[in-house]
């Protein structure tokens, strides 16, 4: 009889305890902290991690000293008292940053200086095309001299052979020495298109010159990092001093400059 009860006892108080227990569930919490989240397996928030906006994340490549923008791992350490020494690192790490920055920006300089070569070169060959058409106009036109004196000529022969004085024959004003009086617009057409070629012969001339200043601004120098550091910056500080990146910018509004007139003279 007492294991009888002590199992029932037993029994009466574990269906307590779960009662108490659904209870605990059903009820509401009465807090946020109240809230328990159930744990998740340890592969899943793996793969939740590897997860991002619902693409699954690589892992990286990039080791330990195989980093191209690692400094402290591709140069060596410096030696102490030395950190500005003609071989420091911190030379070498302007060098390479430099190099970069440099090459981005003279990359877009060469493109749009490239271009602006062909187009000059084929406008102007196109500008002096018309040119050559439209300066005979403002020169003496020798083959109507020469039809003019051999007219006058003619004209004294014939008063010769009827026995009347050459005085009698008018002389032609047209002579190699009288000036040339053009018409107003074969000169303002001369004008245009004279400014167009000279425009368009300066961008190229520009165009050439900068390309040669920066030649030799990305000419590697000899000597140790700390002097080509300082002539990197040297050259740096002389193409801001003659504005050349505002040269180069200007050089496409010039061409369009020279475009624009030479349709006007047309």
């Amino acid at each position: 009889m007492p294991s009888s009860t002590l199992k029932l006892s037993c029994d009466d108080s574990s269906s307590n305890g779960s009662r108490d227990s659904d209870d605990d569930q059903s009820k509401p919490p009465d807090s946020i902290r109240d809230v328990r989240i159930p744990a998740q397996p340890a592969s899943k928030r793996r793969n939740r991690k590897r997860k991002l906006a619902g693409f699954k994340a690589g892992r990286s490549r990039v080791e330990r000293g195989t980093d191209v923008f690692d400094y402290e791992q591709k140069f060596s350490e410096d030696e102490p008292f030395k950190e500005m020494g003609p071989m420091a690192r911190v030379w070498k790490t302007f060098l390479e940053e430099y190099a970069k920055f440099d090459a981005d920006r003279v990359e877009d300089w060469r493109d749009a200086l490239d271009v602006l070569l062909v187009f000059a070169g084929l406008f102007s060959a196109v500008v002096s095309t018309f040119v050559t058409q439209t300066s005979p106009n403002l020169q003496v036109d020798y083959n109507q001299v020469s039809a003019y004196m051999m007219y006058e000529m003619l004209r004294l022969q014939r008063a010769m052979m009827d026995g009347l004085p050459a005085s009698s024959v008018v002389s032609s004003n047209i002579t190699p020495t009288s000036p040339v009086h053009p018409s107003r617009t074969d000169a303002w057409v001369s004008v245009l298109w004279f400014t167009s070629l000279a425009l368009s012969l300066t961008t190229a001339l520009m165009a050439v010159l900068m390309k040669q200043w920066i030649h030799q601004y990305m000419a590697v120098p000899s000597g140790t990092p700390r002097d080509r550091s300082r002539i990197r910056q040297f050259r740096l500080e002389s193409i801001e001093k003659w504005h050349v990146p505002l040269i180069i910018g200007l050089l496409p509004v010039l061409m369009h400059v020279a475009l624009g007139v030479f349709f006007v003279g047309l």
